[in-house]
C-alpha cells in the first residue's frame, strides 16, 4: 500500500524483498529481461508510476541497530523514522528525522533530509557513514567516503541504484523545547512578516517553520474550519531560553493554541502532527535566497485559492549552509528558506492545482535558487526523476 494514492504503480511483477539477496536477484532479473524496475518502502513521494516491469518492495527490511558509543544507527532499506527515534531515544540520542515518523529513512536521507534538528546539525545526508547499494547491473556495493558513488547517492534523491542499508549519525539530544503557536486567519499576514524578521535573530539551535493550513471542519476545536498560521518550534537549549526566544512571535497576536513546552525528543512527531493516513496529493517547492514579501503566499495559495493549499516556509541556514566534511550532492546550501506548497487531489482537478502552484512559484522566481528533490510530489515538472518516497532507485534498462 502506498501512502501516496494519487498515482499507482502497475508493475508486471512485484518482489516483496525479505533479504538483500532478494533485491539483487530482482534487479538482475529486470536487467536480464530489459525491463524497468523501481522500489517502494512507504510510498510517500511517488512521482511517476511504474508501468510494467519489476516493483521491489522493501517494507519487510525494517531493522535498526543503535551503537550508543559510536553515536550511530544502522538501518535497513524499509526502516521508518519512528523505529529509529524510539531505538535512539533509549540511549538519550536522536536522529535527524523529519516531521513525519512514518517516512522511510533511506529515501528521506538520500534526498537531503531536512529535519527537526537541521539548523543545528545540517542535512541528514551529511551524516551518512556508509551505504549498501545494488547498482542496475545487480551488483551489491558497500560504499564509503572517497567513493564517487557514495557522493552521488547522498543528496541526489534519484536514480543511482537500490539502497539496501546504511549507517547514519545520531546526536546527543534527549529533550527539546518544542511545539506550536496557532494564529487565526486575521493575523496570518502579520505572523508571516514577523516570522521572516524573527528568523534573522535566532541561534542555530532553533529550527522552525510556519505552515498556512486550512483545517477541515472535522478538526478538533478551536482549529476546525479555520485558516491558521501554525508556527512550529524545535529548540535544543533549555526551556527558559526557548521561552525568551519565542516571545516576539507570541507578541504578534493572541493564539488559538499554544503548545510550546519541554518534551522528550521521542514525542517530537506531535509538533507537526502530520496526517498518518494514505491520501492523494500533489506538491512542489522552491529554495529561496530570501523573501522580500510573504504576501503572495496568502494572496495566491491562501483561503481564497480555488482549492485547498497547505503552504509551508522552513527556515534554513545554520549548519544547513555549511559544507559537509565529505562532499555530497546537496545543492543551494545558501538558501535562507524552503517554500513548499501541497494540495489534496481527491475530487480536485490536477491541472488546476498545478496552475496555482506554478503561479505561487512564479511570484518568488526572482529569489529562487532551485528546488529540493525530496519535496516534489506528483508528476508535473518531474521529468527524469523517479521516486517512491524520495528513494534512490530509478527506472533503469538493462546495463550495457
Amino acid at each position: 500500500m502506498s501512502f501516496q494514492t494519487a498515482y499507482r504503480h502497475r508493475p508486471s511483477v512485484v518482489v516483496a524483498a525479505t533479504s538483500v539477496d532478494d533485491v539483487t536477484a530482482a534487479v538482475r532479473r529486470a536487467a536480464a529481461d530489459g525491463v524497468p524496475f523501481d522500489v517502494q518502502t512507504t510510498g510517500h513521494g511517488l512521482t511517476e508510476p511504474l508501468d510494467g516491469g519489476v516493483l521491489i518492495t522493501t517494507a519487510a527490511l525494517d531493522g535498526v541497530e543503535v551503537d550508543p558509543v559510536a553515536g550511530t544507527a544502522r538501518v535497513q532499506a524499509g526502516t521508518t523514522w519512528d523505529a529509529v527515534v524510539t531505538a535512539a531515544g533509549a540511549h538519550g540520542l536522536a536522529p535527524l528525522s523529519g516531521s513525519s515518523p512514518g517516512v522511510g529513512v533511506v529515501g528521506y536521507t538520500l534526498g537531503g533530509g531536512l529535519g527537526l534538528l537541521s539548523r543545528q546539525y545540517g542535512w541528514a545526508t551529511d551524516h551518512v557513514r556508509d551505504i549498501d547499494v545494488v547498482t542496475p547491473d545487480g551488483e551489491l556495493h558497500h560504499v564509503t567516503a572517497g567513493n564517487e558513488l557514495f557522493r552521488r547517492l547522498r543528496g541526489a534523491g534519484r536514480g543511482v541504484g537500490v539502497v539496501t542499508g546504511m549507517e547514519i549519525g545520531l546526536f546527543p539530544v534527549a529533550r527539546i523545547f518544542g511545539g506550536g503557536l496557532y494564529f487565526a486567519a486575521e493575523h496570518v499576514r502579520d505572523v508571516l512578516a514577523a516570522y521572516v524578521d524573527w528568523t534573522a535573530t535566532v541561534p542555530d539551535a532553533m529550527t522552525s517553520s510556519v505552515g498556512l493550513v486550512p483545517f477541515p471542519e472535522a478538526a478538533p476545536a478551536p482549529l476546525g474550519g479555520r485558516y491558521v498560521a501554525h508556527v512550529r518550534i524545535v529548540y535544543t537549549g533549555d526551556a527558559e531560553e526557548g521561552e525568551r526566544l519565542v516571545a516576539p512571535l507570541r507578541a504578534v497576536a493572541p493564539r488559538l493554541l499554544d503548545t510550546l513546552a519541554e518534551m522528550p525528543f521521542t514525542d517530537s512527531a506531535s509538533i507537526y502532527n502530520d496526517p498518518p493516513w494514505p491520501h492523494a496529493y500533489s506538491g512542489t517547492n522552491a529554495l529561496l535566497a530570501g523573501l522580500d514579501s510573504p504576501a503572495p503566499l496568502v494572496e495566491i495559495a491562501g483561503p481564497d485559492a480555488p482549492m485547498m493549499c497547505v503552504v509551508q516556509l522552513n527556515h534554513l541556514g545554520g549548519a544547513l549552509a555549511r559544507p559537509p566534511a565529505v562532499p555530497d550532492s546537496v545543492e543551494h546550501r545558501d538558501a535562507r528558506f524552503l517554500l513548499r506548497v501541497i494540495s489534496p487531489l481527491d475530487g480536485t482537478d490536477e491541472a488546476a492545482v498545478a496552475a496555482v502552484h506554478t503561479e505561487l512559484l512564479e511570484a518568488v522566481r526572482t529569489q529562487t535558487l532551485g528546488r529540493s528533490p525530496s519535496f516534489v510530489f506528483g508528476p508535473a515538472g518531474c521529468a527524469g526523476r523517479r521516486s517512491t518516497d524520495g528513494h534512490v532507485a530509478a527506472r533503469r534498462r538493462a546495463a550495457t
